[in-house]
């Protein structure tokens, strides 16, 4: 168990108190789940690097890795559905995505074709992370900015989810088309 691995172990436990937190209905929880949100999510980035940095890449890590990144955004926007803060078909589109990519990704596999993560599903990542972020501290954003940055926010996620998830299936499709699939 090297430290990639307990960083992506350390983000799947974060995951019951997050969920935990953000199910109280005390002043402040909203920000706690917020910050323990963005904690689980920056070991997204930390896991990757120290990986790579220090040559840790697992069949496990690749493995838990993206498993882990899903289901914390999964969680995250059915517990926004939940408190009323975000429509269910948004975080359909979302998880669908995932699920989608992650089934191509699979068949690719299995004809020889690795799809690397693309800049786009980069993007779509970090504007996810904000998204959800900014609807957890809505009021606050709302009150600061005197504009719904949270819905603007997560208008900005969808459309990369979006986007990326038809780059990928397009890319995916020529690669698979060219060599004869």
């Amino acid at each position: 168990m090297n430290l990639p691995n307990r960083l992506t172990l350390a983000r799947i436990l974060l995951i019951p108190l997050f969920l935990l937190v953000a199910s109280l209905k005390y002043p402040y929880a909203d920000y706690i789940a917020a910050v323990i949100f963005v904690l689980g999510a920056a070991t997204d980035g930390l896991d990757g690097y120290f990986a790579r940095k220090n040559n840790q890449v697992t069949l496990l890590g690749k493995f838990m890795d993206p498993l882990a990144d899903k289901i914390l955004i999964s969680a995250a926007l059915i517990a926004l559905v939940e408190m009323g803060r975000l429509s269910g078909w948004v975080a359909v589109v979302i998880i669908s995505r995932e699920f989608a990519v992650t089934g191509l990704r699979t068949i690719a596999v299995a004809e020889g074709v690795v799809i690397s993560a693309s800049s786009l599903g980069k993007i779509k990542t970090v504007t996810q992370i904000v998204a959800i972020v900014a609807m957890f501290i809505r009021d606050f954003l709302s009150n600061l900015f005197h504009l719904p940055v949270a819905a603007i926010a997560m208008a900005v996620a969808v459309v990369y989810t979006i986007w990326s998830g038809l780059d990928y299936f397009l890319s995916t499709w020529k690669m698979l088309r060219k060599d004869g699939y």
